[in-house]
């Protein structure tokens, strides 16, 4: 007998690995005989990097980057040398298993470090950069991780914007000047499993906002700071991509419009 164990993790509790190990485990003890293959798998989330490095032969590189809330973190993302591609797992630098139920805060977090990451990726001559994005503990339409490749954000007077969703209620400019001049010649391919818009009833904000701690008034201010931020990001790109399916990503846009990508699974993106 053959058995194949392929499962997800489970969050706040095992990775991948460690569930498949506990199945297959368990299998031994009662069929002693069977031939047990471990097969973890990832849908955009926590455990994703492993999983694609593992089936790929890659390795994982540590970097110290800003967590969610900015305190240090120590992330990995995965390196396949032979076609320079990066895995990037968002959860790793900015995911919700990073922070206590009590300090999930949808308003504050930030996916800065998700973009140093990158920005390592960047260092070590990454070609293509595959970014999972489930697990987040974030609301900022990635305006921290490009912040962290060179985005600027403005307020009407002039001042630098905070981290944080609920800050882009303020955005005045978007200066895209000093963005990261590499992200020009690397594509990018984001692994996700939903089809969200930006905004609205269905957005980012109402779907996702409550898991990481926004309260329904909050629910509220944040899709309005989304949609202000889409209209400044729709002003620079020249247009407006905020009901594109999986639109939760469209900040990404504003870094290679012609380079970028959406995939609705891990496995289409290996």
């Amino acid at each position: 007998m053959k058995i194949v164990i392929a499962p997800d993790s489970f969050k706040d509790s095992l990775s991948a690995e460690g569930v498949a190990a506990a199945i297959a485990q368990g299998i031994a003890g009662v069929l002693p005989q069977a031939e047990v293959v471990c097969c973890p798998m990832a849908d955009g989330g926590e455990g994703t990097m492993e999983a694609i490095v593992a089936a790929c032969h890659g390795e994982q590189r540590r970097l110290n980057v800003r967590g969610p809330l900015g305190r240090e973190v120590a992330a990995h993302w995965g390196w396949l040398a032979e076609s320079r591609t990066a895995i990037i797992e968002m959860a790793q630098a900015s995911g919700l298993q990073l922070l206590e139920p009590s300090t999930r805060d949808a308003c504050r977090t930030s996916t800065y470090g998700t973009g140093q990451l990158i920005g390592a990726a960047l260092d070590a001559g990454a070609e293509r950069i595959i970014l999972a994005i489930g697990g987040s503990a974030t609301n900022d339409a990635g305006s921290g991780m490009l912040r962290a490749l060179g985005l600027r954000t403005y307020d009407a007077q002039g001042a630098e914007l905070e981290e944080g969703g609920l800050a882009l209620c303020n955005v005045g400019r978007i200066d895209a000047s000093q963005l990261d001049p590499r992200l020009a010649g690397v594509r990018l391919e984001v692994a996700a499993d939903v089809d969200n818009p930006l905004c609205g009833s269905n957005g980012a904000s109402a779907i996702f906002g409550p898991q990481k701690g926004a309260s329904p008034e909050q629910v509220q201010l944040l899709d309005h700071a989304l949609g202000h931020f889409a209209d400044h990001c729709a002003q620079l790109l020249g247009r407006d991509v905020r009901d594109f399916p999986g639109a939760v990503l469209q900040a990404a846009w504003v870094s290679r419009p012609r380079r970028f990508s959406m995939r609705s699974s891990v496995r289409e993106s290996k």
